[in-house]
Protein backbone atom coordinates (compact mmCIF):
# COMPACT_ATOMS: atom_id res chain seq x y z
CA UNK A 1 0.00 0.00 0.00
CA UNK A 2 3.33 3.03 -0.12
CA UNK A 3 2.36 4.19 -3.42
CA UNK A 4 -0.61 5.04 -1.39
CA UNK A 5 -1.04 8.33 0.01
CA UNK A 6 -2.97 10.46 2.74
CA UNK A 7 -2.46 14.06 2.25
CA UNK A 8 -2.52 15.53 5.48
CA UNK A 9 -4.20 19.06 5.37
CA UNK A 10 -4.11 22.05 7.45
CA UNK A 11 -7.01 24.64 8.23
CA UNK A 12 -5.76 28.15 9.02
CA UNK A 13 -6.18 32.08 8.03
CA UNK A 14 -4.65 35.31 7.07
CA UNK A 15 -5.41 36.61 10.73
CA UNK A 16 -2.55 35.63 12.48
CA UNK A 17 0.19 37.29 10.06
CA UNK A 18 3.07 35.41 7.99
CA UNK A 19 5.18 34.11 11.49
CA UNK A 20 2.24 32.07 12.55
CA UNK A 21 1.21 30.64 9.03
CA UNK A 22 5.12 30.12 8.98
CA UNK A 23 4.91 28.16 12.02
CA UNK A 24 1.68 25.91 11.44
CA UNK A 25 3.07 24.73 8.17
CA UNK A 26 6.81 23.92 10.47
CA UNK A 27 4.85 22.02 12.65
CA UNK A 28 2.53 20.22 10.20
CA UNK A 29 5.22 18.73 8.21
CA UNK A 30 6.84 17.77 11.40
CA UNK A 31 3.68 15.75 12.58
CA UNK A 32 2.97 14.66 8.84
CA UNK A 33 6.61 13.43 8.65
CA UNK A 34 6.01 11.44 12.08
CA UNK A 35 3.08 9.74 11.18
CA UNK A 36 4.61 8.54 7.85
CA UNK A 37 7.91 6.93 10.08
CA UNK A 38 5.47 5.03 11.99
CA UNK A 39 6.06 0.63 11.55
CA UNK A 40 2.67 0.51 11.77
CA UNK A 41 1.64 3.10 8.87
CA UNK A 42 0.80 1.29 5.88
CA UNK A 43 0.78 3.71 3.53
CA UNK A 44 2.33 7.21 2.79
CA UNK A 45 1.38 10.09 4.65
CA UNK A 46 2.66 13.43 2.83
CA UNK A 47 1.76 17.45 4.39
CA UNK A 48 -0.23 18.72 1.52
CA UNK A 49 -0.74 22.42 2.27
CA UNK A 50 -1.84 24.28 4.70
CA UNK A 51 -5.19 26.10 3.21
CA UNK A 52 -6.29 29.43 4.32
CA UNK A 53 -9.20 30.67 1.89
CA UNK A 54 -11.70 29.29 0.08
CA UNK A 55 -10.14 29.30 -3.30
CA UNK A 56 -7.34 27.42 -1.36
CA UNK A 57 -9.50 24.37 -0.08
CA UNK A 58 -11.63 24.39 -3.33
CA UNK A 59 -8.53 24.02 -5.10
CA UNK A 60 -6.70 21.46 -2.57
CA UNK A 61 -10.25 19.15 -2.95
CA UNK A 62 -9.75 19.37 -6.65
CA UNK A 63 -6.24 18.24 -6.51
CA UNK A 64 -7.16 15.57 -4.14
CA UNK A 65 -10.25 14.31 -6.23
CA UNK A 66 -8.18 13.16 -8.95
CA UNK A 67 -4.97 12.45 -7.47
CA UNK A 68 -5.00 8.50 -8.52
CA UNK A 69 -2.55 8.09 -5.94
CA UNK A 70 -4.68 9.96 -3.14
CA UNK A 71 -7.12 7.54 -0.97
CA UNK A 72 -7.90 10.25 1.44
CA UNK A 73 -6.66 12.58 3.72
CA UNK A 74 -6.26 13.59 7.09
CA UNK A 75 -7.45 16.79 7.73
CA UNK A 76 -6.18 19.15 11.08
CA UNK A 77 -7.08 22.82 12.17
CA UNK A 78 -3.67 24.27 13.58
CA UNK A 79 -5.72 27.73 14.73
CA UNK A 80 -8.90 29.13 13.97
CA UNK A 81 -10.19 28.44 10.53
CA UNK A 82 -13.43 29.74 9.38
CA UNK A 83 -15.85 26.74 8.41
CA UNK A 84 -17.59 28.42 5.51
CA UNK A 85 -14.14 28.84 3.52
CA UNK A 86 -14.53 24.81 3.48
CA UNK A 87 -18.14 24.49 2.06
CA UNK A 88 -17.71 24.61 -1.53
CA UNK A 89 -14.43 22.50 -1.39
CA UNK A 90 -15.92 19.90 0.95
CA UNK A 91 -19.27 19.80 -1.10
CA UNK A 92 -17.00 18.45 -4.36
CA UNK A 93 -14.77 16.43 -2.15
CA UNK A 94 -14.98 12.66 -3.39
CA UNK A 95 -12.09 11.16 -1.09
CA UNK A 96 -12.41 9.73 2.21
CA UNK A 97 -11.48 12.34 5.25
CA UNK A 98 -10.29 11.79 8.95
CA UNK A 99 -10.54 14.57 10.75
CA UNK A 100 -7.52 14.78 13.49
CA UNK A 101 -8.58 16.32 16.78
CA UNK A 102 -5.29 16.60 17.96
CA UNK A 103 -2.35 19.49 18.79
CA UNK A 104 1.07 20.33 18.39
CA UNK A 105 2.21 20.55 21.54
CA UNK A 106 1.17 18.14 24.16
CA UNK A 107 1.12 20.34 27.48
CA UNK A 108 -0.10 23.38 28.04
CA UNK A 109 2.65 25.54 28.81
CA UNK A 110 1.83 26.93 32.30
CA UNK A 111 5.32 28.80 32.87
CA UNK A 112 5.36 30.91 29.49
CA UNK A 113 2.10 30.24 28.13
CA UNK A 114 0.85 33.33 26.47
CA UNK A 115 -1.11 34.99 23.66
CA UNK A 116 1.19 34.47 20.66
CA UNK A 117 0.88 30.81 22.16
CA UNK A 118 -2.87 30.81 22.19
CA UNK A 119 -3.22 32.56 18.62
CA UNK A 120 -1.33 29.59 17.60
CA UNK A 121 -2.69 26.53 19.56
CA UNK A 122 -5.83 26.79 18.84
CA UNK A 123 -7.18 23.32 17.79
CA UNK A 124 -9.55 23.09 21.26
CA UNK A 125 -11.95 25.02 19.44
CA UNK A 126 -10.72 25.03 15.55
CA UNK A 127 -11.30 21.59 14.79
CA UNK A 128 -15.51 22.44 17.06
CA UNK A 129 -15.45 25.07 14.18
CA UNK A 130 -14.74 22.65 11.39
CA UNK A 131 -16.61 19.85 12.69
CA UNK A 132 -20.33 21.10 12.90
CA UNK A 133 -19.71 22.59 8.94
CA UNK A 134 -18.85 19.06 7.94
CA UNK A 135 -22.10 17.27 10.33
CA UNK A 136 -23.68 20.17 8.72
CA UNK A 137 -23.19 19.42 4.99
CA UNK A 138 -23.98 15.19 6.57
CA UNK A 139 -20.38 14.52 5.37
CA UNK A 140 -19.58 11.13 6.87
CA UNK A 141 -16.24 10.87 7.72
CA UNK A 142 -13.87 9.14 11.16
CA UNK A 143 -12.91 11.88 14.16
CA UNK A 144 -9.85 10.69 15.97
CA UNK A 145 -9.22 12.86 18.89
CA UNK A 146 -5.62 13.05 20.89
CA UNK A 147 -2.04 13.61 20.76
CA UNK A 148 -1.17 12.63 17.29
CA UNK A 149 1.82 10.39 19.07
CA UNK A 150 -0.29 8.57 21.26
CA UNK A 151 -0.45 5.14 20.73
CA UNK A 152 -4.10 4.64 20.77
CA UNK A 153 -4.51 7.91 18.02
CA UNK A 154 -2.17 5.90 15.65
CA UNK A 155 -4.06 3.08 15.94
CA UNK A 156 -7.08 5.03 15.03
CA UNK A 157 -5.55 6.51 11.79
CA UNK A 158 -3.65 3.10 10.33
CA UNK A 159 -6.82 1.39 10.29
CA UNK A 160 -8.77 4.61 8.83
CA UNK A 161 -5.59 4.41 6.23
CA UNK A 162 -6.05 0.52 5.30
CA UNK A 163 -9.99 0.82 4.73
CA UNK A 164 -9.39 4.17 3.18
CA UNK A 165 -6.84 2.26 0.75
CA UNK A 166 -9.60 -1.06 0.39
CA UNK A 167 -11.93 1.70 -0.86
CA UNK A 168 -9.82 2.74 -3.09
CA UNK A 169 -8.97 -0.69 -4.64
CA UNK A 170 -12.28 -1.68 -4.61
CA UNK A 171 -13.37 1.01 -7.19
CA UNK A 172 -11.13 -0.61 -9.84
CA UNK A 173 -11.69 -4.39 -8.81
CA UNK A 174 -12.58 -6.96 -11.11
CA UNK A 175 -14.32 -10.43 -11.02
CA UNK A 176 -14.19 -13.08 -13.06
CA UNK A 177 -16.84 -16.00 -12.93
CA UNK A 178 -16.52 -19.27 -14.22
CA UNK A 179 -20.10 -20.62 -14.44
CA UNK A 180 -22.96 -19.20 -13.26
CA UNK A 181 -24.34 -19.06 -9.38
CA UNK A 182 -25.29 -22.16 -8.01
CA UNK A 183 -29.00 -23.09 -9.21
CA UNK A 184 -31.82 -21.99 -6.84
CA UNK A 185 -29.62 -20.38 -4.63
CA UNK A 186 -30.94 -17.30 -3.22
CA UNK A 187 -28.23 -15.04 -1.00
CA UNK A 188 -25.30 -15.67 -3.50
CA UNK A 189 -27.45 -14.09 -6.24
CA UNK A 190 -27.41 -9.82 -6.15
CA UNK A 191 -27.66 -6.66 -8.45
CA UNK A 192 -23.78 -6.79 -10.31
CA UNK A 193 -25.20 -3.56 -12.24
CA UNK A 194 -25.62 -1.72 -8.45
CA UNK A 195 -22.20 -3.63 -7.02
CA UNK A 196 -20.73 -1.83 -10.04
CA UNK A 197 -22.56 1.73 -9.39
CA UNK A 198 -22.49 1.64 -5.47
CA UNK A 199 -18.39 -0.44 -5.04
CA UNK A 200 -16.73 -0.16 -8.24
CA UNK A 201 -16.92 -3.79 -8.70
CA UNK A 202 -16.68 -5.31 -12.60
CA UNK A 203 -18.59 -8.46 -12.06
CA UNK A 204 -18.23 -10.46 -15.85
CA UNK A 205 -19.11 -14.10 -16.32
CA UNK A 206 -17.14 -16.83 -18.86
CA UNK A 207 -17.37 -19.88 -20.11
CA UNK A 208 -15.49 -23.05 -19.06
CA UNK A 209 -14.44 -23.23 -22.71
CA UNK A 210 -12.35 -19.83 -21.80
CA UNK A 211 -10.24 -21.26 -19.00
CA UNK A 212 -9.50 -24.91 -20.93
CA UNK A 213 -7.96 -22.90 -23.60
CA UNK A 214 -5.56 -21.45 -20.66
CA UNK A 215 -5.23 -24.93 -19.44
CA UNK A 216 -4.09 -26.79 -22.40
CA UNK A 217 -1.21 -24.11 -23.33
CA UNK A 218 0.47 -25.40 -20.07
CA UNK A 219 3.86 -26.99 -20.60
CA UNK A 220 4.62 -30.02 -18.47
CA UNK A 221 8.21 -28.08 -17.27
CA UNK A 222 5.45 -25.46 -15.66
CA UNK A 223 3.54 -27.96 -14.13
CA UNK A 224 6.77 -29.87 -12.84
CA UNK A 225 8.69 -26.61 -11.38
CA UNK A 226 5.46 -26.00 -9.42
CA UNK A 227 4.92 -29.61 -7.57
CA UNK A 228 8.34 -28.61 -6.84
CA UNK A 229 7.45 -25.44 -5.21
CA UNK A 230 4.48 -27.24 -3.26
CA UNK A 231 7.01 -29.76 -2.04
CA UNK A 232 8.50 -27.19 -0.50
CA UNK A 233 5.58 -25.28 1.13
CA UNK A 234 3.40 -27.97 2.10
CA UNK A 235 3.42 -31.72 3.50
CA UNK A 236 2.75 -34.25 0.85
CA UNK A 237 0.54 -37.14 1.92
CA UNK A 238 2.54 -40.57 1.42
CA UNK A 239 1.21 -42.57 -1.96
CA UNK A 240 -0.51 -39.95 -3.28
CA UNK A 241 -1.87 -39.58 -6.79
CA UNK A 242 0.68 -37.17 -7.39
CA UNK A 243 -1.46 -37.07 -11.49
CA UNK A 244 -3.89 -35.49 -9.93
CA UNK A 245 -1.97 -32.84 -7.92
CA UNK A 246 -0.40 -32.27 -11.40
CA UNK A 247 -3.85 -31.21 -12.39
CA UNK A 248 -4.25 -28.34 -9.74
CA UNK A 249 -1.27 -27.13 -10.79
CA UNK A 250 -2.24 -27.39 -14.41
CA UNK A 251 -5.30 -25.21 -12.99
CA UNK A 252 -3.61 -22.78 -11.25
CA UNK A 253 -1.28 -21.67 -13.46
CA UNK A 254 -3.95 -21.60 -15.91
CA UNK A 255 -6.18 -19.65 -13.76
CA UNK A 256 -3.55 -17.01 -12.45
CA UNK A 257 -2.64 -16.16 -15.96
CA UNK A 258 -6.37 -15.69 -17.26
CA UNK A 259 -6.61 -13.40 -14.18
CA UNK A 260 -3.62 -11.78 -15.21
CA UNK A 261 -4.31 -11.39 -18.50
CA UNK A 262 -7.80 -9.78 -17.75
CA UNK A 263 -6.49 -7.39 -14.83
CA UNK A 264 -8.75 -9.52 -12.02
CA UNK A 265 -8.13 -9.44 -8.38
CA UNK A 266 -10.60 -12.37 -7.99
CA UNK A 267 -12.69 -15.04 -9.38
CA UNK A 268 -15.50 -17.70 -8.54
CA UNK A 269 -16.35 -20.90 -9.83
CA UNK A 270 -18.87 -24.25 -9.21
CA UNK A 271 -19.18 -27.45 -8.88
CA UNK A 272 -22.35 -27.49 -10.93
CA UNK A 273 -19.94 -26.21 -14.13
CA UNK A 274 -17.06 -28.39 -14.97
CA UNK A 275 -17.43 -29.12 -18.32
CA UNK A 276 -13.74 -29.57 -19.85
CA UNK A 277 -12.07 -30.61 -16.58
CA UNK A 278 -11.52 -33.21 -14.70
CA UNK A 279 -11.23 -32.06 -11.21
CA UNK A 280 -13.15 -29.24 -9.32
CA UNK A 281 -10.55 -26.86 -8.37
CA UNK A 282 -9.40 -27.49 -5.35
CA UNK A 283 -5.71 -26.66 -4.50
CA UNK A 284 -5.48 -24.38 -6.98
CA UNK A 285 -8.04 -22.32 -5.96
CA UNK A 286 -6.37 -22.44 -2.28
CA UNK A 287 -3.26 -21.56 -3.32
CA UNK A 288 -4.33 -17.97 -5.35
CA UNK A 289 -6.15 -17.24 -2.54
CA UNK A 290 -3.07 -17.61 -0.40
CA UNK A 291 -1.75 -15.14 -3.02
CA UNK A 292 -3.88 -12.54 -2.45
CA UNK A 293 -6.80 -13.13 -4.85
CA UNK A 294 -10.72 -13.23 -3.98
CA UNK A 295 -12.68 -16.39 -4.44
CA UNK A 296 -16.13 -17.74 -4.05
CA UNK A 297 -17.51 -20.74 -4.81
CA UNK A 298 -20.84 -21.52 -6.55
CA UNK A 299 -20.49 -18.38 -8.05
CA UNK A 300 -20.44 -16.42 -5.30
CA UNK A 301 -19.26 -13.29 -7.02
CA UNK A 302 -20.19 -10.78 -3.51
CA UNK A 303 -17.60 -12.98 -1.50
CA UNK A 304 -14.57 -13.41 -4.10
CA UNK A 305 -15.06 -9.54 -4.39
CA UNK A 306 -15.13 -9.44 -0.65
CA UNK A 307 -12.55 -11.64 0.20
CA UNK A 308 -9.83 -10.12 -2.32
CA UNK A 309 -10.98 -6.65 0.24
CA UNK A 310 -10.24 -7.56 3.08
CA UNK A 311 -6.57 -9.55 2.20
CA UNK A 312 -5.62 -6.06 0.79
CA UNK A 313 -6.55 -4.26 3.65
CA UNK A 314 -5.03 -6.81 5.87
CA UNK A 315 -1.71 -6.59 3.84
CA UNK A 316 1.25 -6.80 6.08
CA UNK A 317 -0.61 -7.72 9.42
CA UNK A 318 -0.17 -11.08 10.87
CA UNK A 319 -2.68 -13.53 10.79
CA UNK A 320 -4.71 -14.96 7.66
CA UNK A 321 -8.41 -14.60 5.58
CA UNK A 322 -10.00 -16.94 3.89
CA UNK A 323 -13.46 -17.54 2.11
CA UNK A 324 -15.12 -19.83 4.59
CA UNK A 325 -18.68 -21.44 4.76
CA UNK A 326 -20.32 -22.10 8.43
CA UNK A 327 -20.41 -25.57 7.43
CA UNK A 328 -21.74 -27.49 10.84
CA UNK A 329 -22.50 -27.18 14.68
CA UNK A 330 -21.44 -28.34 17.90
CA UNK A 331 -24.42 -28.24 19.86
CA UNK A 332 -23.00 -30.00 23.58
CA UNK A 333 -23.91 -28.17 26.16
CA UNK A 334 -21.15 -25.60 27.21
CA UNK A 335 -18.89 -26.63 24.41
CA UNK A 336 -21.31 -24.60 21.56
CA UNK A 337 -18.94 -24.15 18.58
CA UNK A 338 -19.53 -23.67 14.88
CA UNK A 339 -17.41 -25.99 12.41
CA UNK A 340 -16.29 -23.58 9.18
CA UNK A 341 -15.41 -25.04 6.46
CA UNK A 342 -16.01 -26.08 2.39
CA UNK A 343 -15.77 -28.94 0.07
CA UNK A 344 -12.28 -28.11 -1.17
CA UNK A 345 -11.38 -24.14 -1.19
CA UNK A 346 -10.13 -22.51 2.52
CA UNK A 347 -7.08 -20.38 1.98
CA UNK A 348 -4.10 -21.49 4.01
CA UNK A 349 -3.16 -18.69 5.29
CA UNK A 350 -5.43 -19.40 8.26
CA UNK A 351 -3.99 -22.59 8.54
CA UNK A 352 -2.27 -24.15 12.13
CA UNK A 353 0.99 -25.60 11.20
CA UNK A 354 2.23 -26.72 7.96
CA UNK A 355 -0.70 -28.10 5.58
CA UNK A 356 -1.24 -31.22 4.07
CA UNK A 357 -1.45 -31.64 0.48
CA UNK A 358 -3.33 -34.60 -0.07
CA UNK A 359 -5.93 -36.31 -2.22
CA UNK A 360 -9.15 -37.67 -1.75
CA UNK A 361 -13.04 -38.35 -3.43
CA UNK A 362 -14.64 -34.94 -3.28
CA UNK A 363 -18.41 -37.32 -3.25
CA UNK A 364 -19.93 -34.15 -5.32
CA UNK A 365 -19.55 -32.78 -8.94
CA UNK A 366 -19.01 -36.32 -10.82
CA UNK A 367 -15.61 -35.69 -11.69
CA UNK A 368 -11.82 -37.57 -10.67
CA UNK A 369 -11.13 -37.01 -6.91
CA UNK A 370 -9.42 -33.64 -6.39
CA UNK A 371 -6.01 -32.87 -4.55
CA UNK A 372 -6.42 -30.09 -1.79
CA UNK A 373 -4.90 -28.80 1.15
CA UNK A 374 -5.81 -30.20 4.61
CA UNK A 375 -5.22 -28.30 7.93
CA UNK A 376 -6.86 -27.03 10.94
CA UNK A 377 -7.32 -23.43 11.60
CA UNK A 378 -4.82 -21.31 14.15
CA UNK A 379 -6.40 -20.48 17.42
CA UNK A 380 -7.42 -17.55 18.08
CA UNK A 381 -9.91 -14.22 17.78
CA UNK A 382 -11.23 -13.62 14.76
CA UNK A 383 -14.19 -12.31 12.87
CA UNK A 384 -16.42 -13.41 9.94
CA UNK A 385 -17.67 -10.72 7.74
CA UNK A 386 -20.55 -11.21 5.23
CA UNK A 387 -21.93 -9.02 2.37
CA UNK A 388 -25.84 -9.34 1.07
CA UNK A 389 -27.87 -7.60 -1.45
CA UNK A 390 -31.34 -6.68 0.61
CA UNK A 391 -32.54 -5.68 -2.87
CA UNK A 392 -32.21 -1.84 -2.25
CA UNK A 393 -28.84 -1.80 -0.77
CA UNK A 394 -25.96 -3.79 0.24
CA UNK A 395 -25.99 -5.31 3.92
CA UNK A 396 -22.38 -6.06 5.86
CA UNK A 397 -22.66 -8.28 8.77
CA UNK A 398 -19.87 -9.12 11.48
CA UNK A 399 -19.68 -10.96 13.43
CA UNK A 400 -17.04 -11.42 15.90
CA UNK A 401 -15.64 -14.89 17.08
CA UNK A 402 -12.62 -17.23 18.67
CA UNK A 403 -11.31 -20.11 16.58
CA UNK A 404 -10.95 -22.81 18.93
CA UNK A 405 -8.90 -25.97 19.31
CA UNK A 406 -10.85 -28.91 17.32
CA UNK A 407 -10.96 -32.57 17.94
CA UNK A 408 -8.97 -35.05 15.78
CA UNK A 409 -11.30 -35.29 12.57
CA UNK A 410 -9.33 -38.47 10.86
CA UNK A 411 -12.27 -38.91 8.31
CA UNK A 412 -12.68 -35.57 7.18
CA UNK A 413 -10.20 -34.54 4.30
CA UNK A 414 -10.60 -30.98 4.17
CA UNK A 415 -9.57 -27.75 5.39
CA UNK A 416 -11.33 -26.74 8.35
CA UNK A 417 -11.75 -24.61 11.82
CA UNK A 418 -13.84 -24.60 14.88
CA UNK A 419 -15.14 -21.85 15.97
CA UNK A 420 -17.35 -20.10 18.80
CA UNK A 421 -19.27 -17.03 17.76
CA UNK A 422 -19.87 -13.97 20.35
CA UNK A 423 -21.65 -13.36 22.25
CA UNK A 424 -22.98 -17.32 22.33
CA UNK A 425 -23.62 -19.75 19.85
CA UNK A 426 -27.41 -19.12 19.82
CA UNK A 427 -27.26 -15.23 20.18
CA UNK A 428 -25.44 -15.30 17.51
CA UNK A 429 -26.99 -18.06 15.27
CA UNK A 430 -29.93 -16.20 15.61
CA UNK A 431 -29.14 -12.64 15.27
CA UNK A 432 -26.99 -13.23 12.33
CA UNK A 433 -29.89 -15.42 10.62
CA UNK A 434 -32.31 -11.88 11.54
CA UNK A 435 -30.16 -10.10 9.49
CA UNK A 436 -30.05 -11.99 6.55
CA UNK A 437 -26.58 -12.89 6.51
CA UNK A 438 -25.64 -15.62 3.92
CA UNK A 439 -23.85 -18.58 4.66
CA UNK A 440 -20.53 -17.72 2.96
CA UNK A 441 -18.25 -15.37 4.92
CA UNK A 442 -14.96 -13.94 5.05
CA UNK A 443 -13.25 -15.31 8.37
CA UNK A 444 -9.94 -12.90 9.18
CA UNK A 445 -8.04 -13.46 11.97
CA UNK A 446 -5.72 -10.11 11.09
CA UNK A 447 -8.14 -6.96 10.74
CA UNK A 448 -10.56 -5.36 13.64
CA UNK A 449 -13.73 -4.52 14.15
CA UNK A 450 -12.80 -0.73 13.41
CA UNK A 451 -11.10 -1.96 9.63
CA UNK A 452 -14.65 -2.97 8.70
CA UNK A 453 -16.07 0.29 10.46
CA UNK A 454 -14.10 2.37 8.83
CA UNK A 455 -14.68 0.84 5.39
CA UNK A 456 -18.52 0.90 5.63
CA UNK A 457 -18.35 4.40 6.46
CA UNK A 458 -16.30 5.21 3.31
CA UNK A 459 -18.15 3.10 0.79
CA UNK A 460 -21.58 3.90 2.77
CA UNK A 461 -22.76 0.63 3.51
CA UNK A 462 -24.78 -0.86 5.74
CA UNK A 463 -22.99 -2.64 9.12
CA UNK A 464 -24.69 -5.01 11.13
CA UNK A 465 -22.45 -6.19 14.11
CA UNK A 466 -22.75 -8.73 16.15
CA UNK A 467 -20.38 -9.37 19.45
CA UNK A 468 -20.19 -9.60 23.26
CA UNK A 469 -22.70 -7.02 23.44
CA UNK A 470 -25.31 -8.29 20.99
CA UNK A 471 -28.75 -9.02 23.04
CA UNK A 472 -31.90 -10.36 20.94
CA UNK A 473 -34.62 -7.98 21.66
CA UNK A 474 -32.07 -4.62 21.47
CA UNK A 475 -31.14 -6.59 18.37
CA UNK A 476 -34.10 -7.09 16.37
CA UNK A 477 -34.99 -3.20 17.08
CA UNK A 478 -31.45 -1.80 15.81
CA UNK A 479 -32.52 -4.19 13.08
CA UNK A 480 -35.92 -2.07 11.78
CA UNK A 481 -34.52 1.27 12.88
CA UNK A 482 -31.43 0.54 10.71
CA UNK A 483 -33.84 -0.35 7.20
CA UNK A 484 -35.74 2.61 8.17
CA UNK A 485 -32.76 4.73 8.09
CA UNK A 486 -31.29 2.99 5.08
CA UNK A 487 -34.72 2.86 2.64
CA UNK A 488 -35.03 6.64 3.22
CA UNK A 489 -31.73 7.36 2.38
CA UNK A 490 -32.14 5.46 -1.27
Amino acid sequence: MKDKILYYVVGSQHLYGEETLKQVAEHAQEMARFLDSQEDNPVTIKYFDTVKTPQEVTDMCQKVNFDPQCVGIIAWMHTFSPAKMWINGLKILNKPMLHLNTQYNEKIPYDSIDMDFMNLNQSAHGDREFGHIVTRLRIRRKVVAGYYKDPNVLKQIFAFARAAAAAEKSKTLKVARFGDNMREVAVTEGDKVEAQTKLGWSINGYGLGDLVEYIDKVSQKEIDELIETYKEKYAFQKDMDLEAVKTQAKYQIALERFLQDGCFNAFTTTFENLHGLKQLPGLACQVLMEQGYGFGAEGDWKTAALTHLIKYMATGLEGGSSFMEDYTYHLEKGKQAILGAHMLEVCPTIAEGKPSLEVHPLGIGGKEPPARLVFEGKTGDAMLITLVDMGDRFRMIVNKARIIKSQAMPKLPVARVLWQPLPDMTTSAQAWILAGGAHHSVLTTQLELEHIQDFARIMDIELIVIDQNTEINRFENELMISDLVWKSKN
